[in-house]
C-alpha cells in the first residue's frame, strides 16, 4: 500500500445514466416480486407506479474496482468488504442522471499481520437539480496491507443489538439464480457466477453479493416497518459477517425503538449470521 499515493487520490465525477428497467432490475435482484398479487411489492418491478429502491444508491455513480490499479501498491485479491453505510436525503427518481463523487475519508493501519481499513464516501447528486440524494459509505478491509507507518484511527462505532427478543422477524427465501440477476446491475466479479472460481478461493460454490444481502435486508425492512414506503426508509448500515449461497433464506431480525431500528441477519439452513451490527433510520 502507498499511503502517499492514497492521500492524494482523486476521483473523477462519474456520471451515470439509469432507466426504468434498470431500476426495475435492481430490485428483481434483491427478490422483489415474490408474491405478484401484493401491488405494494409489485411497485419496485413493475413501471405503472414505479419506485425505486432506497439501495439502489449504492450502484450509482459507483468508481469501479480502483483498488486494483497497481499505483495504490494494494493487494487487492485480499480485500473484503467491512462495513457499509446509507444515509438518504432524497428519494430516488425511477429513472435520470446522477453524479458520482467519491473521497477517501481516512485509512487506518491496523498494523504488521493485521491489515488496514480505507474509509470512503460518496455524494450521488441528482444532475439536473444539483441535489444530493444520498451519501454511500464503506469500509474495505485491506487483510495484506497493514504496517505501512499510519495510524490505527477509529472507525464509526457499531450499532448494538439489543440482549432480548426481536420485536419483528422477515423471512425472505433467495433463488438459486438471485447472483446472476443481481450482477445484471452491474457487479460482474466471476466469484458470483463462476462455478471454478468460487471453489479457487474456499467456497463450495457461487456466493451472493454482499451488496444484494445488504439490499435484501432493507426489502424486509421497508416490508415490515414501511409497509412499501421507500421514502420511510432514511438510513441503512451494516457490517458484513459472512456470505449467503443463492438459494438459501434470509432471516432478518428487527428491533425497534421510535424511529431507530436494529437488526442483523442470518441464513436459516446454516443458522449464521450474515450481516450484523445494523442499524436502519425510519422518517
Amino acid at each position: 500500500m502507498d499511503i502517499d499515493v492514497l492521500n492524494s487520490w482523486k476521483f473523477d465525477d462519474l456520471e451515470h445514466t439509469y432507466t426504468e428497467r434498470d431500476t426495475m432490475l435492481y430490485a428483481l435482484g434483491l427478490g422483489f416480486g415474490e408474491d405478484p398479487d401484493d401491488s405494494k411489492e409489485l411497485a419496485y418491478v413493475y413501471e405503472d407506479g414505479l419506485k425505486t429502491a432506497p439501495s439502489m444508491a449504492l450502484i450509482l455513480g459507483y468508481p469501479g474496482f480502483w483498488m486494483k490499479d497497481p499505483k495504490t501498491g494494494i493487494d487487492w485479491k485480499k480485500l473484503l468488504h467491512g462495513e457499509q453505510w446509507l444515509e438518504m436525503h432524497k428519494a430516488l427518481p425511477t429513472a435520470g442522471t446522477v453524479i458520482g463523487r467519491t473521497r477517501i475519508d481516512q485509512i487506518s493501519d491496523k498494523g504488521e499481520g493485521k491489515g488496514a481499513v480505507i474509509y470512503l464516501t460518496r455524494d450521488v447528486i441528482d444532475k439536473a437539480s444539483g441535489d444530493l440524494l444520498a451519501e454511500v459509505k464503506m469500509s474495505t478491509f485491506c487483510r495484506g496491507d497493514g504496517g505501512f507507518g499510519g495510524e490505527n484511527l477509529p472507525g464509526p462505532k457499531p450499532a448494538v443489538i439489543p440482549d432480548r427478543a426481536p420485536d419483528h422477524i422477515c423471512e425472505l427465501k433467495t433463488l438459486p439464480r438471485q447472483a446472476l440477476i443481481y450482477r445484471l446491475s452491474g457487479d460482474y466479479n466471476p466469484l458470483h457466477a463462476d462455478p471454478e472460481v468460487a471453489r479457487s478461493v474456499g467456497f463450495d460454490r457461487p456466493i451472493l453479493h454482499g451488496m444484494a444481502t445488504y439490499g435484501i435486508a432493507g426489502r424486509a425492512i421497508l416490508k415490515t416497518l414501511c409497509d412499501y414506503d421507500a421514502t420511510k426508509l432514511k438510513g441503512l448500515d451494516v457490517r458484513f459477517s459472512a456470505p449467503v449461497y443463492p438459494g438459501e433464506t434470509v432471516r432478518v431480525e428487527m428491533w425497534v425503538d421510535g424511529k431507530e431500528v436494529r437488526f442483523r441477519a442470518s441464513v436459516v439452513e446454516r443458522d449464521l449470521v450474515v450481516l450484523n451490527n445494523g442499524a436502519a433510520r425510519l422518517s
